[in-house]
């Protein structure tokens, strides 16, 4: 295993530190610098790896740094923003609409509301009222249902001990 110069040891600090994978980073430099290097003598330039423990002081400094940059400029990058992200499953939508192929469309579809939350069940939590309102309601929902269930099944003392349960929460 040959000594790697400066610049190429910079590159993969870096590289690391965008979090892209010894193979890639591996790629990366046959592709950049024209040098084989394994996964495994990348893996000794990443601190947070056991193979990277005894990386020195300068190299450490240079990944954090780059970390820390690259977290902060996350951000910016479209992808990572939900609105673009919607955007693009939107304009994916409409051509495989287009394509008659409405089982991509469908998947598509259900990716977009994975995206957006809450919109995919049904169910919503009302923003001005806090979440242990919004379970006490679905509690009393549910009783108020077995209630009902249990009347039409004949109107036993249980029915009367859920009605009396019921009365009792808050509304």
């Amino acid at each position: 295993m040959a000594a790697l110069k400066n610049e190429v040891k910079s590159f993969i600090v870096q590289a690391l530190a965008c979090f892209d994978t010894p193979s890639q980073v591996s790629q990366a430099v046959k592709q950049e610098f024209d040098i084989d290097v394994t996964r495994q003598q990348v893996e000794q330039h990443d601190p947070t790896k056991r193979a990277g423990s005894h990386l020195a002081a300068k190299w450490q400094t240079l990944f954090n740094d780059t970390r820390k940059r690259f977290r902060e400029q996350t951000a910016e990058i479209p992808i990572a923003n939900r609105a673009y992200r919607l955007r693009a499953l939107g304009r994916m939508a409409e051509k495989a609409e287009t394509m008659k192929n409405m089982a991509l469309a469908t998947q598509i579809i259900e990716q977009a509301a994975k995206e957006t939350g809450d919109v995919y069940v049904n169910r919503r939590v009302e923003p001005d009222k806090s979440l242990d309102e919004e379970i006490k309601r679905l509690e009393i929902e549910k009783r108020k249902a077995e209630l009902k269930l249990i009347e039409k099944g004949g109107g036993n003392s249980n029915a009367q001990l859920l009605a009396d349960l019921i009365a009792r929460l808050p509304s």
